[in-house]
């Protein structure tokens, strides 16, 4: 067979195809190599980007429901910002205040317009650090990789999706500081049903209702990669109800069970309605006389017990 040696490849044709001499793949490779490493670098929201943000409105209702007061030891906890004496990270519709010793928000504070609500699609998950607070005040990707815990919204993502910012707003519920380590199966239908609940219930020229959500910190919470993992969570509403008088209810869902193994989830999560006074035992917060528009709160008052209430679905509640 005869081989044409005129169409052979040369030394400078091999150095052209990558070969370690060429200066321009070299750059190329170098280039390669920077965006990759860029690619595993956390996402960070610079802090200039929150500057129009108005946060959480305590007279959102009509009446006035002002954050959670930290009490106590708890106070030294929350995580500095600068411009916010109450240390809170302003986002569209809702605000979030860190604890600083466990990287996760001590509680969130949202306002839900429900006539105003806009149905976004959920894209896909891009999930960032908040450039406002040191990345050592909040816990990123390392915790979810490989294992069975959720990024658990704190902040409903469609709960804040409302009016004309309605697209901001959802793109603000995917930073860090609104999420909190949760077993797979902790988004069950009840939890996620109560605020939709509650909003079928408001009056209707209002449909709206203000959320605080957090975690119950527990020096016993199992330590997983460097963190303590919460086993429970509290939230507490509060809206104008169908008589036109200010109300509240609280509510608290436990996930012990199903942290007992990282590697399976098993049995079923429970939720309960507590009163509000028993959540600001148990947190250390307090939510500044709710109480007062609370049926739990008063009857335990009244009878000095403690109510306790299982959920197994929303025509349980009561308001």
């Amino acid at each position: 067979m005869d081989i044409d040696l005129s169409r052979a490849p040369r030394l400078g044709d091999l150095t052209r195809l990558g070969g370690p001499a060429d200066g321009e793949s070299e750059a190329a490779r170098k280039a390669e190599m920077e965006g990759l490493e860029a690619a595993r670098q956390p996402r960070r929201t610079p802090p200039a980007i929150f500057a129009a943000r108005a946060g959480y409105s305590e007279d959102f209702l009509g009446f006035t429901v002002p954050l959670p007061t930290p009490v106590g030891t708890l106070r030294q906890k929350v995580v500095p910002v600068v411009g916010s004496e109450e240390g809170r990270l302003d986002y569209e519709h809702f605000s979030v205040v860190m604890h600083a010793d466990r990287r996760l928000a001590m509680f969130v504070a949202v306002n839900i317009d429900g006539a105003a609500s806009v149905d976004l699609h959920r894209d896909r998950d891009r999930w960032s650090l908040d450039g406002r607070i040191p990345d050592a005040a909040q816990i990123g990707e390392d915790l979810y990789v490989d294992n069975i815990l959720d990024r658990g919204h704190l902040v409903r993502r469609q709960d804040p999706v409302w009016g004309a910012s309605a697209a901001q707003a959802n793109d603000d519920t995917f930073h860090f500081t609104n999420c909190s380590p949760q077993a797979a199966n902790f988004n069950q239908k009840t939890w996620l049903s109560l605020e939709d609940y509650v909003l079928g219930n408001a009056r209707i020229q209002d449909a709206r209702v203000t959320v605080f959500t957090g975690p119950v910190f527990r020096s016993s919470d199992r330590l997983y990669r460097g963190v303590q993992i919460p086993t429970a969570y509290w939230k507490v509403l509060s809206f104008v109800s169908d008589a036109g008088r200010p109300s509240s209810t609280a509510y608290i869902v436990d996930q012990t069970i199903e942290l007992g193994e990282l590697e399976a989830t098993f049995g079923r999560f429970k939720t309960y309605q507590r009163s509000v006074v028993s959540i600001e035992r148990l947190t250390g917060l307090s939510f500044n006389g709710l109480d007062r528009f609370d049926g739990f709160s008063n009857e335990e008052a009244a009878t000095q017990t403690s109510i306790v209430a299982e959920l197994r679905s929303p025509a349980d509640i009561r308001v």
